[in-house]
């Protein structure tokens, strides 16, 4: 197992060890699977499929800490540079 620690999510951020793919791989040279295009009917790109290689489980992951939301300050809608004291 090669681990990393990894940085995850938007509104709730978390510090998560994860798997990586295994560097010395000959089936995927370390890339953690295998990317090929394909075409539609008419022979026109369509799109890429992925293969993951079975050196690498994306699924294998800890969460090691959440991190913690510190509410922001409330300020009053003011304009910062005017002269008149907020009310």
């Amino acid at each position: 197992m090669r681990l990393r620690i990894q940085l995850t999510g938007w509104d709730r951020r978390t510090l998560t060890l994860t798997d990586t793919p295994d560097p010395d791989c000959p089936r995927c040279d370390g890339e953690g699977g295998l990317a090929y295009d394909y075409g539609d009917h008419n022979g026109e790109y369509a799109g890429t499929e992925w293969d993951p290689c079975s050196c690498w489980d994306e699924t294998r992951r800890w969460t090691l800490l959440r991190i913690p939301r510190f509410p922001r300050r409330r300020r009053a809608d003011r304009d910062p540079w005017s002269n008149e004291p907020p009310f």
